[in-house]
């Protein structure tokens, strides 16, 4: 191991697995960011309009593959711009216009930088994917400062997921060359997953109307009767 080769590997032996926990704090943050959500419309609609969330950072064995399959230089700031799915989120909604609502309501936030966004139930890709992509910035606070870490944000409905989790097996299975009639049969699948989709949203709206939102829970008499006593003597 000659003198260049002995310091860039102590480079990243001290950087990388630093770079690497940026993204884990990020996952972090937008987890909580979630888990607020789902207590907010719980507590002011009796509603929650998400039904699961996952996470997942690459590992450095997959972030080195996309790197070699990208031409990607192992340059931290380089690794940094062109690879945005380093940190990742799932979220599984109930119906598709929770994927919207929840959608909206992430990017809103001030210090969420949206980067990009991608409308696949809109507009699915030709196998028949759909789900809502974000890429967006979040600030992950440390001990020297602020730094900024995309996270990747994919939101969908429970059958879009399960069609996903699907079409990914048999796309692990073939290494991508699926055969033309599982092809044929995936298609079916993902219009299949729309119909169920579309046909739960009218029935949700039959019953509870076009919005999910319900009054805000009430507060017990008992508490109101003490917080008047309180603005009376004040």
């Amino acid at each position: 191991m000659n003198d260049d080769m002995r310091a860039f590997a102590h480079r990243m032996r001290v950087e990388f697995p630093r770079f690497l926990m940026q993204y884990r704090f990020a996952v972090d943050e937008m987890l909580t960011k979630v888990s607020i959500l789902r207590e907010e419309f719980l507590h002011l609609h009796r509603y929650n309009p998400i039904e699961h969330v996952s996470s997942r950072v690459k590992s450095p064995q997959s972030l080195l593959e996309k790197m070699a399959r990208r031409g990607v230089t192992p340059d931290l700031d380089q690794i940094r711009s062109q690879i945005t799915d380093i940190a990742g989120i799932r979220i599984t909604c109930s119906f598709i216009a929770d994927t919207y609502r929840v959608l909206e309501t992430l990017t809103s936030q001030d210090d969420v930088r949206v980067l990009e966004i991608k409308d696949y139930i809109a507009h699915p890709k030709p196998t028949g994917y759909k789900s809502l992509h974000a890429i967006l910035e979040v600030p992950v606070f440390l001990s020297n400062g602020a730094v900024p870490v995309i996270c990747e944000v994919q939101i969908r409905t429970i059958a879009m997921d399960f069609w996903a989790s699907l079409e990914h097996k048999i796309q692990y299975k073939y290494q991508g060359e699926i055969p033309e009639r599982l092809v044929h049969e995936l298609t079916q699948a993902s219009d299949a997953a729309a119909q169920l989709d579309r046909q739960m949203e009218r029935l949700y709206a039959e019953v509870h109307g076009d919005d999910p939102a319900d009054d805000a829970p009430g507060v017990d008499d008992d508490i109101v009767r003490r917080l008047w006593d309180l603005a009376r003597r004040g």
